[in-house]
């Protein structure tokens, strides 16, 4: 199977080749800006839950933590934090940007077919969100995710923008890097289109490892879904979206869900 990108092959599209050892180089830069260095912390972080003696299920990750006690500080560093964070973004699309259009058609992104592409995206949420709500009440109950608070830690009149702006950004920083820009160099290295799915699919699991075990094999599943049906379409726009929603969902639901089930969504005491 290939990987139905429009470019092909890329290394003719992008210009000049690239040598093994420029595109390796690129590749450990880029990941290390942001994914790859949250992989690196992810595997620590739990090494370190492990190494304690409150249990993993006693346990808990705050995804949008406040970041001060004062509103105007609190809302200038979770929005400096978005933006930053974005940042390994535009550096693939320089890197893979096309003086003739589509400019950023190696990452599957070509302005035609939108809406068809974003209602893809919202029929994955079903695919996706449902089998891996299942899988976290499961991996609680078991004991192998730490209680994972998606939601603010603060309640502020911006609260809620910001909690769509961050499931945005985690939507952006992640495809566009694991889908898009991974698929085409690692596809330049001669790389197959299951060694590349299987490796972005690894690497997605394993910067979320910091949620707990249970955490890296539901990413797992979902970087597999999400790196079949891209080498099928080649079109990225549809995995924003679904993970956008998805992230959306949990991010702006969870204080609706907690109350209802807290042993389920707060550890012990809380």
């Amino acid at each position: 199977m290939r990987i139905a990108l429009p470019l092909d092959p890329p290394d003719v599209a992008l210009g000049a080749p690239l040598s093994r050892a420029r595109i390796g180089g690129e590749i450990a830069i880029v990941l290390a800006l942001g994914l790859g260095q949250s992989a690196v912390y992810a595997i620590v972080q739990l090494l370190d839950r492990l190494t304690v003696s409150t249990p993993l299920a006693d346990q808990t990750a705050a995804l949008n933590p406040a970041q001060s006690r004062r509103e105007v500080f609190d809302f200038v560093y979770q929005l400096l934090g978005v933006g930053f964070s974005v940042v390994p973004v535009l550096l693939v699309c320089f890197l893979l940007w096309r003086s003739s259009g589509p400019h950023l058609g190696a990452l599957g992104l070509d302005g035609t077919r939108i809406w068809r592409d974003a209602g893809w995206g919202a029929g994955l949420v079903l695919a996706i969100g449902i089998p891996g709500l299942a899988l976290y009440i499961a991996g609680r109950l078991l004991g192998l995710f730490v209680a994972v608070d998606p939601g603010a830690q603060s309640h502020y009149w911006w609260t809620m923008p910001m909690l769509l702006l961050s499931a945005a950004r985690a939507a952006v920083q992640e495809e566009f890097v694991v889908l898009g820009y991974l698929f085409v160099r690692l596809r330049q290295l001669g790389w197959g289109p299951w060694t590349i799915v299987l490796t972005t699919s690894a690497l997605r699991a394993t910067y979320h490892l910091y949620q707990g075990p249970g955490a890296f094999v539901g990413n797992l599943g979902m970087g597999l879904l999400f790196g079949f049906l891209f080498l099928r379409s080649g079109r990225l726009l549809p995995f924003l979206v679904a993970h956008f929603l998805i992230d959306a969902a949990a991010f702006v639901g969870y204080p609706l869900v907690f109350p209802l089930w807290p042993g389920l969504f707060g550890v012990a005491g809380h």
